[in-house]
């Protein structure tokens, strides 16, 4: 059995102890609060710290609270048990469902990230990734119409106009 912690985490700039229930701080810009980041800080001057690495236009310190030990344990068993759960194998190919399949990211964010700010000077949000994606399958669900109507299993250039 493993030992109970006996702080909540540590502050991403000092590294000192932030305890359970108590208050901490966290940006404002969701590039840092994405689940891998995470940033936490136990003092607005720790936050102050990160912005000269970080770069960015506009933030501001969000004051948040803890978990409490016992909240904060149950979301690691639930989390434990979501993980040793095998995910179940996902349908492919004729008689597969829209919803039966992961729906993965269809373009490579860094890409168009890249092209857009070649073209345009400006940044592109996460988000039109979710969009773009999702465009791309229903043109590609067209195009496999356009082939099956002209009894191919290819599909072709022509069958995405």
């Amino acid at each position: 059995m493993s030992e109970e912690p006996s702080t909540w985490k540590r502050c991403s700039s000092c590294k000192r102890e932030i305890g359970f229930e108590r208050v901490y701080w966290v940006c404002s810009v969701s590039t840092c609060n994405r689940k891998g980041t995470d940033f936490a800080f136990c003092s607005v001057e720790c936050w102050d710290a990160h912005l000269p690495v970080m770069r960015h236009r506009e933030a501001w310190a969000e004051e948040v609270r803890a978990p409490s030990r016992t909240a904060f344990l149950r979301e690691q068993a639930s989390a434990a048990a979501a993980a040793a759960t095998p995910p179940l194998p996902a349908k492919t190919g004729p008689g597969a469902k829209e919803g039966d399949a992961v729906r993965e990211m269809l373009v490579i964010a860094s890409r168009l990230k890249q092209y857009v700010r070649a073209r345009s000077g400006m940044n592109t949000s996460d988000g039109v990734l979710d969009v773009l994606s999702d465009r791309l399958r229903e043109l590609c669900d067209r195009a496999i119409v356009n082939a099956e109507r002209a009894g191919r299993r290819t599909v072709l250039e022509r069958d995405l106009e």
